[in-house]
């Protein structure tokens, strides 16, 4: 993460991926989309080693508003984990296929939980909370939630093919609408009883469960400098994922869970 030009790394990375999309599928579309994507996760990796404090707002914000707003109000794509089933039953190759391949299948491996960070429309809101930094322990139990909803975020889309409903764009389109109102109310509510803003990512958001393993092998990782580290501990006190931000071993205690939000 000291890598002064790391910022334009991210904006090099996604603006390649938008140039092989738009190549491929002769769609300038996705050299607009990864380029968007690709500038906003730049500028927050910027303003981070500028230490400015509200840096994973502003990119949080920026492609929150486009991914839910633009992509899903107005183009009516369906960006949740039942987007990505719809396409795949419908065996396209497209809209939420390849943004759950970039960013949170693939793109782990490079830049582990860096969407949940600064990309995620739902921790857009549940980060402006008052619980930045967790008031209590895990409740570790809780962590079934997150696989339960992954398997019926898979039952409800296969049900709906299986019985040839009518109109499955709109019941997509519907279900997104829904089902981020549903995610809101869920993690507002949390974050308020936990006292953590991170409460929903911890325990229930279904997109964890592609996210944590490749998130072992990140080759993007927070490191402590052992030489300088004072071992005072305020850094793994204040991670908002309840990381053990003193190991710097790939197996520490929650390492998977690391969203590079970075302590400014």
């Amino acid at each position: 993460m000291n890598n002064k030009y790391s910022f334009l790394y991210a904006f090099l990375l996604f603006a390649a991926i938008g140039v092989a999309l738009w190549l491929s599928f002769d769609a300038v579309f996705y050299l607009f989309n990864f380029g968007y994507i690709g500038f906003f996760l730049s500028l927050g990796a910027f303003l981070t080693q500028r230490r400015n404090r509200y840096a994973r707002n502003i990119v949080q914000i920026g492609v929150g508003l486009y991914m839910f707003g633009l992509l899903g109000l107005m183009m009516r794509e369906n960006m949740q984990i039942e987007g990505l089933w719809y396409f795949l039953f419908l065996g396209m190759f497209q809209a939420a296929v390849i943004h759950y391949a970039v960013a949170k299948i693939a793109g782990p491996f490079l830049f582990g939980r860096g969407w949940c960070g600064y990309a995620c429309w739902t921790a857009a809101v549940l980060d402006l909370l008052p619980y930045k930094t967790p008031k209590n322990g895990r409740v570790k139990r809780l962590g079934i939630l997150r696989y339960i909803l992954f398997g019926l975020s898979f039952c409800f889309v296969a049900v709906l093919f299986a019985f040839q409903a009518n109109n499955l764009d709109h019941i997509m389109y519907v279900s997104f609408i829904i089902g981020n109102l549903i995610y809101y109310i869920v993690g507002i509510a949390l974050a308020l009883i936990l006292k953590d803003n991170r409460a929903f990512c911890k325990y229930v958001c279904p997109i964890t469960v592609f996210l944590k393993p490749a998130s072992y092998f990140s080759l993007l990782r927070i490191r402590v400098n052992q030489e300088d580290c004072v071992r005072c501990g305020k850094c793994k006190k204040a991670c908002p994922m309840d990381v053990d931000m003193l190991d710097n071993k790939r197996s520490r205690e929650n390492g998977t869970e690391c969203i590079l939000a970075t302590i400014v």
